[in-house]
C-alpha cells in the first residue's frame, strides 16, 4: 500500500457563528449551546427552525444546505452538506441523526482509502417527513414527503413519499395510513 502523507491537515476552525454568517437566516431560528457551525456561508436556514444542544452542521465551499420553515433538529445530529442538503418545512429529525453527502472512492487498492477523491451527492429529505433517532441517511438519497425513517435505520436507497422505513439497511415497512395485518400464529 502506497502510504504516504498527501497533504497536511488542518483546522476547520472552532464552529463558532454569528447570526450574520449565514448565506440566510430565518426568524426565531433557536440555537442551543454547544451547536457548531462550519461554512454558515453556504447554508440556509428558514423560519421557526430549532437546533438542539451539540449538533454539527458542516456546510461545505462547492454546494449548499437548506433548512426548510418549521423544521425540528435534535441533540447531537451531524450533517455534512459537501454534496449538499436540501431539508423541506415540517421536517422532525430526532438526536443522533447523521446526514452524509460525500465517500471516498476506492478504485486504487493500492492506495489508503482517505488518500482517494470524494464522490458528492444531494441528500434531500422533504416536507413533512420524520428521521428517527439515531438513523444515518447516506448519500444521493432522497426521502419522501410524509415518510417515517425508524430509529437507528440506516438509509442507502430512496424512500418513497408516505411509507416507513427500518433497519439497516432500512426496507419498507409499510405505507402510512395502512394498518399491518396480523399474523396467524405470531409467537407472543
Amino acid at each position: 500500500m502506497k502510504v504516504k502523507r498527501i497533504k497536511k491537515h488542518s483546522t476547520h476552525g472552532s464552529g463558532k457563528f454569528k447570526p450574520k454568517d449565514f448565506k440566510t437566516l430565518g426568524e426565531n431560528v433557536i440555537f442551543e449551546p454547544g451547536v457548531k457551525v462550519f461554512y454558515p456561508q453556504s447554508i440556509h436556514i428558514g423560519n421557526n427552525v430549532y437546533i438542539g444542544h451539540g449538533t454539527i452542521l458542516n456546510g461545505y465551499f462547492k454546494n449548499e444546505m437548506t433548512i426548510g420553515d418549521n423544521t425540528w433538529i435534535g441533540q447531537n445530529c451531524f450533517f455534512h452538506s459537501a454534496g449538499g442538503i436540501k431539508i423541506g418545512k415540517a421536517v422532525g429529525i430526532g438526536p443522533g441523526v447523521m446526514i452524509l453527502t460525500s465517500t471516498h472512492m476506492d478504485n486504487d487498492l493500492w492506495k489508503p482509502i482517505l488518500y482517494h477523491d470524494l464522490e458528492f451527492k444531494e441528500v434531500i429529505v422533504e416536507d413533512g417527513s420524520d428521521i428517527g433517532m439515531g438513523s444515518i441517511i447516506l448519500p444521493g438519497v432522497t426521502v419522501g414527503e410524509g415518510s417515517v425513517v425508524g430509529a437507528g435505520s440506516v438509509v442507502t436507497e430512496d424512500v418513497p413519499p408516505y411509507y416507513v422505513v427500518t433497519g439497516n439497511p432500512a426496507r419498507i415497512l409499510r405505507q402510512r395510513g395502512k394498518r399491518i395485518q396480523k399474523r396467524k400464529n405470531r409467537p407472543r
